[in-house]
């Protein structure tokens, strides 16, 4: 099966979590801190929280769709990257709280299930990482 590239993205970081990151069209261009410093900027975790949830919204039109369902347009999902540690070993988890006000919560859960069989960031952690999948 051939894989078309259909975006890249591309940054520049310095400074690891104490740094800056910058896209290559300047769309993005952020100074980084670490989870818990009092000093200015956002860190990894949160950027794949936002990362992931603008994604999965995606693939929850997607699975939508294929029912023939409209998607609620305050449809929200909070995703929440814990950054965790184990006998000094770094690892990751997360929860994404999925609302879609006015949609029935079998239904919900149905389309939440389809999304994350089909989203991106889901299928890159999946095997990797503790998920949660709830519907709010």
């Amino acid at each position: 099966m051939k894989t078309t590239v259909l975006y890249t993205g591309k940054t520049h970081t310095t400074g690891g979590r104490e740094g800056i990151s910058q896209s290559s069209d300047d769309q993005l261009n952020i100074k980084l801190s670490s989870p818990g410093t009092p000093r200015p900027g956002t860190n990894p975790e949160q950027l794949f929280a936002a990362g992931w949830s603008a994604c999965f919204i995606g693939a929850l039109g997607i699975a939508a769709s294929k029912q023939s369902i409209k998607l609620p347009a305050d449809t929200a999902v909070d995703a929440e990257v814990d950054l965790c540690v184990s006998e000094g070993e770094y690892s990751l988890q997360a929860r994404l709280n999925i609302s879609l006000p006015g949609i029935d919560r079998k239904t919900a859960e149905t389309l939440a299930a389809q999304a994350h069989q089909t989203c991106p960031y889901s299928k890159a952690t999946k095997g990797n990482i503790n998920v949660e999948i709830n519907i709010m």
